[in-house]
């Protein structure tokens, strides 16, 4: 059975995980010890980690960067979940990378995402197949019988775990609170309060060897830590949102909040947008493949658009917590693909990207994984990204930045008008319509068809595309008449 198959992947890589953290920490500390949350051999992290990678990027098998990327976002977010509840739980974090290099926020670093992403990958793609082969040596039945059993007793351990780790919290505190601590008190006195302080943490093999996995629950109370260099970058940073002036002639160019800043910055991210989509087709499809937004300039409007409203919407928000940034901005950000991509084929009729052959999407619109690319984009962008380009923007000089201002904004309209008209008269001409005035001449001249491909390659018309998505053909596959 299908469920049985999933509960042996959690149950196998939960012992893999668990005996992988083990000899982890004896190499690192010198000595072997249970440092997970069960008594038993088992990490269940590591296990559902695996499968719910398996479950979202399974029929994604033969992409392996987007497997990789989504496994890598996906379980980064995972990871900070699981460490938000865990402290909640606990009272202590379960793990904290806020002292090391490339910290984003308290339960991820970006070198230990990158990690995941690969684990991620190799479960999907190599350990549960070969998981899959085994399991086909044993009997429908005994597999049953045995792989509910060892879950039963998994779910037994976590009760156990958790009426542990409730109490030692409840008599640890009670303790503190009839045990406060006064400027009289003597050398004696402290010594036998540390002594029953102790005797609460050992005196049973349970509570032993939790405390001996989180040594923090010895402390009267976890006071949170972030790296000094950490905390130097985000004081510089957050000075980009807070930055007050007292006379009107002290403001840089495009200072703070403002139209010119969001204008710049929407020029800039289209411009990146550009330079990603480009870089990704040359290193994943392997071929360098025109893509842009717009018929004059590598702009890619979406982008530009997505760091506009990330900004608006989270200048203001600058405090909030790693995890509810991520959030937020994973929900603006397939928001906003939706509605572009709603837009597009509402008012032009054409559609330039579809996501319906991926798992948990809307309508293909938006999905599950660039929701999860958008969230982490977010989280980089406020905290790093937007304090560095805006600390830029506002060393323009005024006259010059107001003057090139004006220049970008008249070239971006003007560009985005030739750009509707190019693609609508494009749309008109694969229907067949002749040219019925002099700018449909000048368009038919100068927007022919194959620089229209060149430029917009995964453009097509909405009909087309719900033809392909019927037929389950590829891209590659379309007629000349559907692909842009």
């Amino acid at each position: 059975m299908y469920w049985i198959e999933l509960l042996w992947y959690f149950i196998i890589i939960s012992f893999l995980g668990w005996l992988f953290s083990c000899l982890y920490n004896f190499i690192n500390e010198k000595k072997f010890y249970n440092k997970g949350f069960l008594t038993l051999p088992f990490s269940p992290t590591y296990g559902a980690s695996a499968l719910l990678c398996y479950l979202a990027f399974n029929k994604l098998s033969e992409h392996i960067f987007i497997m990789y990327v989504g496994t890598t976002l996906l379980l980064s977010f995972f990871s900070v979940l699981v460490g938000v509840v865990g402290e909640k739980i606990l009272g202590c974090k379960p793990w904290d990378y806020s002292k090391m290099k490339f910290a984003i926020g308290n339960y991820i670093t970006f070198p230990f995402a990158l990690l995941l992403g690969l684990g991620g990958t190799f479960a999907v793609k190599v350990l549960i197949p070969v998981i899959r082969l085994q399991l086909h040596h044993i009997s429908d039945f005994m597999s049953m019988i045995i792989a509910l059993s060892i879950a039963a007793v998994i779910l037994i351990d976590y009760v156990f775990s958790f009426i542990t780790i409730f109490r030692l919290k409840h008599r640890l505190s009670k303790f503190r609170e009839d045990n406060k601590l006064h400027d009289e008190i003597t050398e004696e006195e402290l010594c036998e309060l540390e002594k029953n302080y102790n005797r609460i943490l050992t005196d049973n093999i349970l509570r032993k060897r939790m405390t001996s996995a989180f040594p923090e629950l010895r402390g009267s109370a976890y006071v949170k830590q972030v790296t000094e260099k950490l905390d130097e970058i985000k004081a510089d940073n957050m000075k980009q949102y807070t930055a007050v002036y007292e006379k009107e002639e002290d403001k840089p160019f495009a200072s703070g909040f403002c139209f010119e800043k969001l204008f710049m910055l929407f020029v800039i991210g289209s411009f990146i947008g550009t330079c990603i989509e480009t870089v990704y087709a040359f290193f994943v499809e392997g071929h360098f493949e025109c893509r842009v937004g717009l018929v004059y300039g590598p702009f890619i409007p979406v982008y530009g658009g997505g760091a506009c409203l990330l900004t608006t919407v989270l200048y203001r928000l600058f405090k909030l917590s790693d995890t509810l940034i991520f959030i937020i901005s994973a929900a603006l950000g397939a928001f906003f693909e939706y509605i572009c991509s709603w837009c597009q084929e509402t008012f032009l009729g054409t559609v330039s990207w579809d996501y319906s052959d991926m798992p948990l999407n809307i309508g293909g619109r938006t999905c599950l994984l660039y929701a999860c690319f958008w969230g982490f984009l977010g989280l980089i962008w406020l905290r790093y990204l937007y304090p560095f380009v805006s600390k830029h923007i506002e060393r323009i000089p005024k006259k010059q930045g107001s003057v090139l201002l004006v220049v970008l904004v008249i070239f971006m309209a003007f560009n985005a008008v030739m750009t509707v008209i190019a693609v609508w008269r494009w749309n008109d001409r694969l229907d067949g319509e002749p040219a019925a005035n002099a700018v449909d001449r000048y368009f038919d001249k100068h927007y022919d068809d194959e620089r229209m491909k060149f430029l917009f390659p995964h453009m097509r018309d909405s009909e087309s595309l719900e033809e392909l998505q019927s037929t389950s053909a590829t891209p590659d596959s379309a007629t000349p008449d559907s692909a842009q």
